[in-house]
């Protein structure tokens, strides 16, 4: 067989064909929108926004994605992870809130949040991706809210990484049923006035957006790496029996 059809049979043996690189997650609906913006907008045109900006650089990166519920009619959460069932990486956007006793002193609220779910199949990825995005916002000059840990009913959401901003969110619904390696993230506190701004605004939110999609390349090439590490032992085990 010549040399040329050799390795092209090697590279497809080494990497899973996946339909797309990345699924990017419009989190909530037009119906059920999320919270509401210090400045009264809804959360999921904030995330929507905030989607289309990341599939703008990823594509400037040529990697693949796809948008999963951008015209805001997706109710079904299991839908959004049964239709990203053969993507690499699935990352779902979000902006966030605080308990409603916290509301009146929202201000005192900032940064992001990144999520991951030990019930994911492949929960050792979600983490080392996490961490890339983390990495990546603090680099950018964000820094997490860490509130989500604090012992009360509503949060209590454990550290995976507390520098980065991880945390342990195991019943969330895309992170439980994706398939593949999967995060969710707050990208800023709504509510609080100054950290809408420092993150929807169009400086703000074009950082954050870029911190994301490096954070998301970085995460593909370990999800790649690993995929291939994973043929080898297999094609390696077949071969000994």
């Amino acid at each position: 067989m010549p040399i040329q059809y050799l390795l092209l049979l090697c590279s497809l043996l080494t990497f899973p064909a996946y339909a797309v690189d990345v699924a990017l997650d419009v989190g909530h609906s037009r119906r059920n929108s999320g919270v509401i913006s210090a400045s009264g907008i809804p959360e999921w045109e904030l995330n929507r926004q905030l989607a289309e900006e990341v599939a703008g650089r990823l594509e400037q990166m040529n990697v693949s994605y796809r948008l999963i519920g951008a015209d805001g009619a997706m109710e079904v959460l299991t839908e959004r992870t049964d239709l990203a069932r053969h993507d690499a990486f699935f990352i779902s956007l979000h902006h966030d809130s605080v308990q409603p006793a916290w509301l009146e002193r929202a201000d005192r609220y900032s940064g992001y949040a990144l999520f991951v779910s030990r019930l994911n199949p492949k929960i050792g990825e979600s983490l080392a991706c996490a961490k890339e995005i983390g990495d990546r916002l603090l680099a950018a000059g964000f820094k997490p809210s860490l509130y989500h840990a604090a012992p009360i009913e509503g949060e209590n959401r454990p550290f995976a990484d507390r520098s980065r901003g991880i945390h342990y969110y195991d019943g969330l619904a895309v992170l439980r049923t994706a398939r593949q390696p999967a995060v969710l993230i707050e990208a800023g506190v709504a509510v609080n006035p100054e950290d809408e701004i420092r993150v929807t605004g169009k400086a703000g939110r074009a950082r954050v957006a870029e911190a994301v999609s490096r954070g998301v390349a970085d995460c593909l090439r370990i999800i790649r790496a690993h995929a291939s590490e994973r043929s080898v032992r297999n094609r390696n085990k077949t071969k000994t029996e």
